[in-house]
């Protein structure tokens, strides 16, 4: 069969976590409830961090852009899954697959990004501490968070100029909850040689450099905190950095799980529900991590809800 231009494309077929009708409400309480709490969660840490004094600081100026990412990262994928199941309709415009492959890329690129100069920070926090403030001032952490926008809007915007060069077969089946780069590639009729390079190149470059970096700043941390002399002046350094660790944990381990077991290969659906992890999941745990073992961002939300109870109690005297 002649493979259509590109421009001809009009819509693709994507995947259902459950074939079953009686599974579908179960699939879509389930999934608007992990959304929501990652909305709510992550708003709750930017609200907290902006209104509170106390957490003006390089490290939650970072941590509330984080969480802005994660609203967005889940953003792009879970209310299209929530409409399609609502409306019985597995269907997505060629133009909104463009849109929310790009937004993907962008956020997911960002999360990374944003989690390597986290990791930057504690090590200047603990590594240097009396310069700490010299170094991590306004202006370098604006940079470093303008800096890593740049580079994702970039690097999404090349993906998808990438994809739109393409010409595609018949098969528009995409055998995933949203429109996954991989998968889009993988239907497509013409060479894919030049957008595979640029993929693994921008893995090894965006994915291994970021890895790197975070693998270095806490083999620094490691080394800094042997060098301190009392059992509690280590764990109060290694306290500083527990929740970014286990975030970072979370993100690479669930990102590497899905692309590198064998288990779960990109074209069976087992694939897709293990993308749910570092789709769904993590930006959903990441305000518990946070808020659970941070003594500033409990205080600060305990202070932010209390105003908040002040307020209400003074619409409702009136």
């Amino acid at each position: 069969m002649e493979p259509q231009n590109i421009s001809e494309v009009s819509e693709f077929l994507l995947m259902e976590f459950s074939e079953a009708p009686e599974l579908q409400p179960l699939v879509f309480g389930l999934f608007l409830s992990m959304y929501l709490i990652t909305v709510f969660g992550n708003l709750l840490i930017i609200l907290a961090t902006i209104s509170d004094s106390h957490l003006h600081s390089p490290m939650y100026f970072f941590l509330s852009n984080l969480s802005f990412v994660d609203i967005c990262f889940t953003s792009t994928t879970v209310p299209k899954m929530l409409w399609n199941i609502q409306t019985q309709n597995k269907l997505i415009t060629f133009e909104g697959c463009i849109i929310q492959m790009y937004f993907y890329i962008l956020f997911a690129s960002l999360d990374d990004f944003l989690l390597t100069v986290m990791a930057y920070d504690r090590f200047v926090a603990i590594c240097h501490p009396l310069h700490y403030m010299v170094i991590m001032n306004p202006r370098l952490c604006g940079l470093l968070v303008l800096i890593s926008w740049i580079v994702g809007v970039v690097y999404s915007l090349l993906q998808k100029l990438m994809v739109l060069r393409l010409s595609f077969c018949a098969d528009f089946k995409i055998p995933h909850f949203f429109c996954e780069l991989n998968q889009v590639l993988q239907l497509a009729c013409s060479d894919t040689f030049l957008n595979d390079m640029v993929l693994y190149s921008a893995a090894t470059l965006l994915g291994g450099g970021p890895f790197a970096g975070i693998l270095y700043s806490y083999a620094k941390i490691v080394s800094c905190i042997r060098g301190i002399s009392s059992a509690e002046g280590k764990y109060k350094a290694f306290s500083t950095c527990a929740s970014h660790l286990s975030v970072v944990f979370l993100f690479y381990c669930s990102v590497l799980g899905v692309h590198l077991n064998p288990a779960t290969p990109h074209s069976s659906s087992s694939g897709a529900a293990a993308s749910v992890m570092y789709t769904v999941v993590t930006p959903m745990l990441n305000p518990f991590i946070y808020s659970l073992r941070n003594k500033d961002i409990k205080g600060a939300l305990k202070r932010f809800y209390e105003i908040l109870g002040r307020k209400g109690q003074l619409c409702w005297g009136r």
